[in-house]
C-alpha cells in the first residue's frame, strides 16, 4: 500500500479509551537494542493476526534501574539495521518528549512506544517482525532483557515508500500521534497497569 498524499490525524483512538481489540499485551526478550523482535517468538495474548503497521501505546523492562548517569539526549534507534535516524529527526523526538513530558508524573520503568508489525517494504524485509522504539533514551543495551508491551491504539497501515524522506516524516509524525494520544486521561491512567512492571 502507498502512502496517500492526504493529511493525517494528529490523534489516534477515542478519548474514551482503548476500543476492543484493544489493550493488547505483549511480552518478548529483547536480542538486539532495536528492540526488533520476530512475531513469533512474542506472546501475544491471542492476537497474532494483527494488520500490518504503526500502533501505539506503553512498554515496560525488566531490567530497567533510573540513574542519575543516564542520557539527556533522546534518539530512535536505527530501523531494521538501516543507518541511524537524520540529527533533524532525533531532535524533532528530543523537543516532541521534552514537550510531552510537562506536568507529567514519570512512572518509573513504564515508556511510552511507537512500534510497527509487518514488512518494512521499504527495506524489503523477508520476515514479518515487530519493531518497538521505546521513547526514552537508555544508558544501556537491553540484551537479554524481558518487554512487556501495552498496545493501546492504531494509528496507520504500512506503507511501501518510495523515498526515505517520506519514510521519516512519517516517523516523525508516528512520534507526535503517540504521545499526543498518550498524553489523554484513560490513556495514562493504563500507564500504571500492574501487568506492565510485574516480571
Amino acid at each position: 500500500m502507498h502512502r496517500p498524499d492526504k493529511p493525517r490525524d494528529p490523534i489516534a483512538g477515542p478519548d474514551s479509551g482503548p476500543e476492543p481489540p484493544f489493550p493488547i499485551r505483549l511480552d518478548g526478550e529483547l536480542g538486539i537494542p532495536t528492540a526488533n523482535l520476530p512475531i513469533e517468538g512474542l506472546a501475544v495474548g491471542g492476537h497474532d493476526n494483527l494488520e500490518s503497521g504503526v500502533y501505539y501505546g506503553w512498554a515496560s523492562l525488566s531490567s530497567y534501574t533510573p540513574s542519575s548517569t543516564q542520557s539527556a539526549s533522546h534518539s530512535l534507534p536505527p530501523l531494521n539495521g538501516a543507518a541511524p535516524s537524520s540529527d533533524e529527526t532525533q531532535a524533532h523526538l528530543a523537543s516532541a518528549l521534552s514537550e510531552a513530558g510537562k506536568g507529567q508524573e514519570h512512572k518509573a520503568g513504564v515508556f511510552p512506544m511507537v512500534m510497527s508489525i509487518g514488512w518494512n517494504p521499504y527495506y524489503k524485509n523477508e520476515k514479518r517482525s515487530v519493531e518497538v522504539h521505546i521513547m526514552h533514551s537508555f544508558a544501556k543495551d537491553f540484551y537479554g532483557a524481558r518487554m512487556k508491551v501495552l498496545i493501546l491504539g492504531f494509528i496507520r497501515p504500512e506503507y511501501d515508500y518510495t523515498s526515505l524522506e517520506s519514510l521519516v516524516e512519517d516517523i516523525r509524525t508516528d512520534i507526535d500521534v503517540s504521545l499526543a494520544s498518550l498524553k489523554r486521561e484513560e490513556y495514562e491512567r493504563l500507564r500504571g497497569e500492574g501487568w506492565l512492571v510485574e516480571f
